[in-house]
């Protein structure tokens, strides 16, 4: 008896955190190791990741981690993952691999393959296929079974005028397709959008547009993981007697990759350093990532940055689209920037830098492959029940267009979906705070939150250690809670009552530290709300001396 198992530890229902399991009865292959990045509410975090413990637990089963393309949401969990599991192996094409080696990936534990090069496991085998995406060398892959094919798209768009690097052999999806695939995952990113991506993504116009408008110097903000449109500015810039000056050091490092592995085609003498940013006639690129959406605008326009001073003949180029997640941040942003009477260009409604499946992409693919179920991966959960209803629209039986939440387990028994069966795989999120790979946890996110909220209040005394007599204090000093000058008679009232609690609690034999911590914090907990109608953390450090 076959037995298939699918199921997601991240990507369903959320954007980013893409780790979607196959096990093929006791071999268990990985797609994607991604992460999400966390938002205004998370108080520091900077990124989000599964809970890898299924795979911990499982670690001698798991044949590999294939990644389908060098963006963190699909390969940004890799590092984390190998801190876990030292010997894992991760299955990746050449751009896809050197990008990893950049973000920090051991290298030793990259497996380099490439694209229609099968990848064999005793009686299972993978196959990678090339898709059109953002970032060359991008791949979805195909499991071959007895029972059929698992194939996982990752993120694609069909586009017969990217080539090379970029391109995507619809010919082996076909051919896939007539071989018998069992169950499809594919992205839902852009199933709301209706008809093609194409040409929405070709932005080589845009720029030449944008360039010939600009009076003076262009100070471009894109993200370096969309190489193409970096490839697309720089092709803009033909002809137009323009120097693009590079700045920052991520950037440089991947351009500088990109060009010397042949994935960039730039003339050098498009190139310009650091000899050309006052220059009238320059393009400087400055990139960030989705952590720190305008970081790098936000030096230049509050005057911190070494090399790059604003002036009104100055044109800031928005070249990324507005993310939920970032649209405050970018208004006010932009804001910032008109109050320097600098003018602003933002990337078109209509103009996408993103290189997703729309309907009519997913629905191409779906007739290509022609699977017998089909599971809508990555997105939130009204892009996956649109996603679903494309299948529907294209008369595939309701009841094999599956769609499931994140541990949700996807049984297959001898090629047949098993809908009497509900498991669930325990999943959690992992919270990453600067470079240590430990979960930060969901209390500490409680205490920076009620510190954001509330602010922080400290008692502090001391004692003589023979008469128990206070000695100093108590002192009270406090920090986002309230302004002490003009708040004398409330700290009055705050020393009055925590002296009051120590003598109570202090005996000529012995001080009961836990008792004044506790009625510190539930009396002046009662009074500041009555007061402020807030609850600020309150620390004791009570000492003997």
């Amino acid at each position: 008896m076959s037995k298939i198992k699918i199921f997601a530890l991240g990507g369903l229902n959320e954007s980013g955190k893409n780790t979607y399991v196959v096990e093929v009865d006791e071999n268990i292959f990985v797609f994607d190791c991604g992460l999400k990045y966390a938002n205004d509410n998370m108080y520091g975090i900077d990124y989000i990741i599964p809970d890898y413990n299924y795979l911990i637990e499982n670690k001698k089963r798991i044949r590999g981690i294939f990644i389908t393309h060098a963006h963190l949401e699909q390969m940004g969990g890799v590092s984390d993952l190998i801190n876990a599991l030292p010997d894992v192996k991760i299955f990746a094409t050449k751009y896809t691999k050197e990008y990893m080696i950049l973000e920090g990936v051991n290298k030793d534990n990259i497996i380099e393959i490439k694209a229609h090069k099968k990848i064999t496991f005793k009686d299972l085998s993978i196959f990678p296929i090339n898709v059109s995406h953002s970032v060359p060398d991008a791949v979805m892959y195909v499991l071959n079974t007895k029972d059929g094919a698992i194939c996982y798209t990752g993120d694609f768009l069909i586009d017969p005028t990217m080539t090379g690097s970029y391109g995507m052999d619809l010919g082996k999806v076909a051919y896939v397709g007539k071989q018998g695939v069992l169950c499809l995952l594919s992205e839902s990113s852009f199933s709301e959008k209706k008809g093609h991506t194409s040409p929405h993504h070709r932005l080589t116009s845009w720029f030449k547009d944008t360039i010939n408008q600009a009076e003076g110097r262009i100070i471009v903000s894109i993200l370096p993981v969309h190489l193409y449109a970096i490839q697309e500015l720089f092709d803009a810039s033909i002809n137009m007697h323009k120097k693009i000056v590079i700045m920052g050091n991520k950037l440089q490092n991947i351009i500088k990759m990109a060009r010397s592995e042949g994935y960039l085609n730039i003339s050098d003498e498009l190139i310009g350093n650091m000899s050309d940013i006052e220059r009238k006639d320059s393009i400087i690129l400055v990139c960030d990532d989705r952590k720190t959406p305008t970081g790098a605008l936000n030096k230049i326009v509050t005057e911190n940055d070494k090399f790059i001073h604003l002036t009104d003949t100055d044109t800031v180029v928005f070249a990324e689209p507005v993310y939920d997640d970032t649209e405050k941040i970018v208004v006010k942003m932009r804001d910032a920037i008109a109050q320097k009477n600098v003018n602003t260009i933002v990337l078109p409604k209509d103009k996408t830098v993103l290189h997703h499946a729309s309907s009519e992409d997913l629905m191409i693919m779906l007739n290509l492959l022609n699977p017998k179920y089909y599971m809508p991966v990555k997105g939130e959960y009204r892009l996956m029940v649109n996603n679903a209803n494309l299948a529907d629209a294209l008369h595939m039986p309701k009841e094999n267009i599956i769609l499931k939440q994140n541990g949700d387990v996807v049984e297959f028994v001898d090629g047949v979906l098993q809908t009497n069966k509900f498991d669930k795989i325990k999943i959690n999120e992992t919270l990453i705070d600067g470079k240590t790979s430990d979960d930060i946890g969901e209390l500490v996110i409680k205490d920076r939150e009620m510190l954001g909220e509330n602010g922080i209040l400290l008692i502090s005394a001391t004692l003589d250690k023979k008469s128990r007599a206070i000695l100093v204090g108590p002192e009270i000093t406090t920090r986002g809670f309230i302004y002490v000058r003009d708040s004398y008679k409330m700290i009055e009232e705050i020393k009055k009552i925590s002296k009051e609690i120590i003598e109570r609690n202090v005996s000529p034999k012995y001080v009961d530290f836990n008792a004044i911590k506790n009625e510190l914090r539930e009396e002046l907990s009662k009074y500041f709300f009555e007061e402020t109608g807030t609850k600020p953390m309150i620390i004791d450090v009570i000492q003997e001396v």
